[in-house]
C-alpha cells in the first residue's frame, strides 16, 4: 500500500476544494507541512497563497514546519482571527 494521509478540509477551504476530505498520497513516508501546502496549491490554485493556511495533525494545531507521516490525519483550515 502506498503511503498516504487523510486530509480534512474545513469552512472556506472545503468550499474552494469542493470536498470535505480526501486521501492524499505521499511521495515518501513523510512530508513537511510546507511541502503539503505547496502541493495543495498546485492541485487547487484557488487556495493561493496556501502558505497562509493552518494545519492540525491528529487533532493538534501545528506549525507548517511539522513533519507529516503516512497515516496521519491532517486538517486544513483558514486562519481564524479574534476580536
Amino acid at each position: 500500500m502506498d503511503p498516504a494521509i487523510q486530509l480534512l478540509y474545513f469552512a472556506r477551504v472545503a468550499e474552494m476544494t469542493g470536498r470535505r476530505a480526501e486521501a492524499w498520497p505521499l511521495p515518501d513516508d513523510s512530508v513537511t507541512g510546507l511541502a503539503l501546502l505547496a502541493s495543495l496549491e498546485q492541485r487547487y490554485p484557488q487556495l493561493a497563497p496556501a502558505a497562509r493556511l493552518k494545519l492540525a495533525v491528529n487533532q493538534t494545531h501545528v506549525k507548517a514546519t511539522v513533519t507529516i507521516k503516512a497515516g496521519d490525519e491532517v486538517a486544513v483550515f483558514e486562519p481564524v482571527t479574534g476580536g
